[in-house]
């Protein structure tokens, strides 16, 4: 008898084992891409790129490859993005001396339903675009994307006020530190979201190249089955100069593996100065899925006032660049 109770007790404490074994759970992801950029309105051997982040070179390029290990119990959990490649450097602006392949890296805890506190390293609540090209329609990136932060170092607090309705607080280092407050200075962060809309706001001191204030929408609507407009819309103020612009994002799926998008963008800054440069961006993207693989070819023309930063094939000074892109990107 006392073998069956003690053979009981071991199958109980066995079973009760698993089913907390069960609550936890490892998962892998991650990307590969790679691209091929030649320029239409300049030569390919001078070194020019449209100064957006990420993808500026010309000929046959590496993007970035990253693995995300995310851990996630019944209460607790982390999660570990690891980043390598030129986008991954450019992300995390390569100052990191431990930790340069770091992309993300943070713990959480799902205090209840409805809050989540999350303690670390992660990529930004603002703007429309991502770092990994997995998530974005477009390859190359926008200003606005590119002139705002790309990953915040702190503690936020997320609430789902509701099924449609959910709030961020935050409080980080200055914008893009990713390691330390050197000034002792830190960063406020806020996010709303209603319905697919997401109105956010971020405010640093400014001071050691910091951001200073920016106020940031991102939503879009589905306006048919196979019809979706993005929207994106920023100002950006450092002790009265800044940047401010908008971008629509209108994509058409024509079939399951196939969708075609464009991003039309102005960007402008403003200061004291009445003639500060401005530029509109048109890129026009296809994106084809095959399985985890996804094709993009790409055509971008940039176009600027008041400034002439690019190059023509005859190596004079131009306002304009204009470029043909191909990209292939794995997620896993």
């Amino acid at each position: 008898m006392k073998k069956i109770i003690t053979l009981s007790m071991f199958f109980i404490a066995c079973s009760l084992f698993a089913q907390e074994e069960d609550k936890k759970k490892l998962t892998i992801s991650g990307s590969v891409d790679a691209y091929f950029q030649t320029y239409l309105t300049a030569p390919d051997n001078e070194g020019v790129s449209f100064g957006t982040a990420f993808a500026g070179q010309s000929g046959f390029a590496f993007g970035m490859g990253n693995i995300i290990a995310s851990y996630e119990g019944e209460k607790v959990g982390a999660v570990l993005d690891l980043v390598t490649g030129p986008r991954g450097a450019g992300a995390t602006f390569n100052t990191d001396i431990v930790d340069g392949i770091v992309n993300q890296a943070y713990v959480y805890w799902n205090v209840s339903e409805s809050t989540t506190l999350t303690f670390g390293r992660w990529n930004t609540f603002l703007g429309y675009e991502v770092i990994a090209p997995a998530a974005n329609f477009n390859y190359s990136c926008s200003y606005l994307f590119s002139s705002g932060p790309f990953s915040h170092m702190g503690l936020k607090a997320d609430f789902a006020l509701s099924d449609d309705v959910s709030l961020m607080l935050a409080v980080t280092n200055p914008w893009d530190t990713n390691d330390v407050s050197f000034s002792g200075e830190y960063a406020f962060g806020a996010q709303l979201g209603a319905y697919g809309q997401f109105l956010n706001l971020y405010y640093d001191s400014g001071n050691n190249g910091g951001l200073g204030f920016e106020i940031d929408y991102t939503g879009g609507f589905d306006l048919s089955d196979s019809f979706f407009l993005g929207i994106n819309g920023a100002y950006n103020d450092n002790d009265g100069s800044g940047f401010y612009g908008a971008a629509l994002y209108p994509q058409v799926a024509t079939s399951d593996s196939f969708s075609v998008g464009l991003r039309g963008e102005y960007f402008a800054l403003h200061g004291d100065a009445s003639d500060l440069p401005s530029v509109f961006a048109t890129t026009l993207t296809g994106s084809y899925t095959l399985e985890n693989l996804i094709i993009k070819p790409e055509i971008r023309l940039d176009s600027w006032s008041n400034s002439m930063p690019y190059i023509d094939n005859d190596g004079a000074a131009a306002d304009n660049l204009a470029a043909f892109t191909l990209a292939a990107i794995y997620s896993f």
